[in-house]
């Protein structure tokens, strides 16, 4: 199979692929492809009753033909005008319902990719998938639609001229081959400026996610002009490939404009010459030229139809390319559900490393957590312990050794039972631009009182704060909670985790960024969430573990030593500096 057929039957199965999502409204379609049948062949009856004015009305002076025509003109303008709404109402709703259904079907597909994906995939990337080349697609039906419709209008009106005059259609479609080349060169044009255009508005999602996200970043260093010029230069490139598409699409248009007016030319000298000579009446000329002009017209409309689909297609391939992905990468669980009281999680020989890297992030981890007990994990940075703490709710799976919950592999439970089973509290205190009680009641299972939002917001220390909001429980925090401070998100997060009531806590260096005050009252909060609870900490400041029932000190991926804190700081140098350098020579 050659390049270009190997290219062509992809087309056809992304074709077919985007049409599938259509035909979900069937009873649209239906309505829409009637008004396109009837559409079709009216610029072949319009051509028709052109003849019949000049010829009967202005030449033979016939009253009751005049009748005819004009009773045959607004019937017929009436019957396009309502049959084309129909189809262009029906179908752009249809195709609205359609990419509606692609886009919720992306989006869930996306949201069960596993966390991995994500570090490797920009975000302002997937958010340029899922608006703008979704979009793109909305196209390929109407598109198709109209490249049919006017396919039969072409037939029609190739009928009429070789019904009406042979030898003038024959001089009139002499050139008729030559309007191919748009269809054949400016597709691939299209489909491969499609690809680049498509992807610039990509890079310019990613540019505009990431300044808008670290704007505080941006400000704080004075670098708003050094922002403002990258982003020209990204929209710069997104522009220089748009104004090639233009080009493009208009030039196409121009090689149909100038392949019609060689058509025209040809058949008004010929056809004049027969109308001078006596052999063809004058309204057969003027009709001829009509349905000529009405030939080439949809000819035009069928090649930028032609170009609509290649965009269309364009944003296919980058759509499906993702949710071909995450049909392999999505993240699977076992089948069984996790019940019962935790009781214990084991590493065992726990081996990991991200892609891209050669050292392990994780080079053989032995570690038992059993049920109450307070395992805190320390360590320099780039040691490991978030990796491990990211291993218990399988954000990340081991590629060597197992761990074991309730003495099964966490790959034998289900993903939903595993994770509900787990709260965490990391140094990123995420909140949704929703209400405090939304954010609070998103770690419920099923329905919730306000009762019992206030309960979780008091045991985090978080009650008070709420209610001198100006709207209480009711205000909206912001994106990423930008309304309130650093410590009120983080008890906010807190009273979220109560609130799930896990009996398994994962804190994430959870109080690493906050002030001396917000980390003592942050602190309280955790150590009710923390009661009557089995808790991995991951720690940051040693004043807050000092009191785990094993503390656990890793380096370059491994564990060194495990213990209690005096034991630690007898025969464990890393601890010891660590705690010295926390504590100075005070201790």
């Amino acid at each position: 199979m050659t390049i270009a057929s190997k290219q062509g039957a992809h087309s056809i199965q992304l074709l077919k692929r985007c049409l599938a999502y259509f035909f979900r409204y069937k009873a649209r379609l239906a309505v829409a492809i009637l008004g396109m049948l009837v559409v079709a062949p009216c610029a072949a009856a319009s051509a028709w009753l052109v003849k019949k004015a000049v010829d009967d009305v202005l030449i033979n002076k016939d009253i009751v033909a005049l009748k005819f025509v004009t009773i045959g003109i607004v019937v017929l303008m009436s019957l396009k005008g309502v049959f084309r709404f129909l189809q262009n109402y029906y179908m752009n709703t249809a195709g609205l319902l359609a990419i509606n259904d692609l886009r919720n079907e992306l989006y869930a597909k996306i949201v069960y990719l596993p966390m991995n994906y994500f570090n490797e995939s920009q975000v302002g990337m997937l958010m340029s998938r899922v608006l703008n080349d979704v979009g793109l697609i909305r196209a390929s039906l109407p598109s198709m639609v109209m490249l049919t419709r006017e396919f039969f209008s072409v037939i029609g009106l190739a009928f009429y001229v070789f019904y009406l005059d042979w030898k003038l259609a024959f001089w009139g479609t002499l050139v008729l081959p030559a309007a191919l080349y748009p269809f054949i060169y400016y597709s691939k044009r299209m489909r491969k400026l499609g690809r680049r255009t498509q992807g610039h508005v990509s890079d310019v999602s990613v540019r505009l996610q990431e300044g808008l996200s670290g704007i505080r970043i941006i400000k704080g260093f004075a670098k708003e002009q050094a922002e403002i010029t990258r982003f020209l230069d990204e929209n710069s490139k997104l522009v220089a490939s748009s104004n090639k598409q233009i080009l493009a699409s208009e030039q196409s248009s121009r090689v149909m404009e100038t392949v019609g007016s060689f058509a025209a030319g040809l058949v008004l000298w010929y056809g004049g010459s027969r109308v001078i000579a006596g052999d063809l009446t004058t309204g057969a000329l003027m009709s001829f030229l009509t349905a000529l002009i009405m030939l080439y017209d949809p000819i035009k409309r069928m090649s930028a139809a032609n170009i609509d689909i290649q965009m269309a297609l364009t944003g296919a391939e980058r759509v499906f390319e993702i949710m071909d992905k995450s049909d392999s990468i999505v993240e699977r669980g076992g089948s069984v559900e996790l019940a019962g009281p935790f009781q214990e999680i084991a590493f065992e020989d726990v081996l990991f490393t991200y892609d891209g890297t050669n050292r392990p992030a994780l080079d053989g981890i032995n570690l038992q957590v059993k049920a109450g007990e307070r395992v805190a994990i320390v360590g320099s940075s780039g040691s490991g312990k978030s990796t491990l703490a990211n291993m218990v709710p399988r954000f990340f799976d081991p590629q060597g050794g197992r761990i074991l919950l309730n003495g099964r592999p966490l790959g034998d439970y289900t993903l939903n039972s595993l994770r509900r089973s787990m709260g965490l509290v990391s140094q990123d205190a995420f909140l949704f631009n929703a209400t405090v009680r939304e954010n609070i009641a998103y770690g419920a299972e099923g329905a919730y009182t306000q009762e019992q939002v206030e309960a979780a917001a008091k045991a985090a220390y978080a009650h008070e704060f709420v209610l001198e909001l100006p709207e209480g429980y009711d205000t909206l925090v912001g994106e990423r909670g930008v309304k309130l401070s650093g410590g009120q998100k983080q008890r906010l997060t807190i009273a979220r985790a109560i609130m799930k009531n896990p009996p398994l806590l994962i804190l994430d260096e959870a109080t690493s960024a906050l002030d001396t005050e917000s980390e003592r009252i942050v602190q309280l909060a955790l150590e009710n969430l923390m009661q009557d609870r089995t808790s991995i900490v991951i720690a940051h400041r040693l004043s807050t573990i000092l009191t785990a029932n094993l503390i656990v000190v890793m380096s370059e991926g491994r564990i060194v030593d495990q213990g209690k804190h005096a034991k630690l700081l007898e025969r464990c140098e890393i601890y010891r500096t660590l705690y010295e350098m926390q504590f100075g020579a005070a201790h």
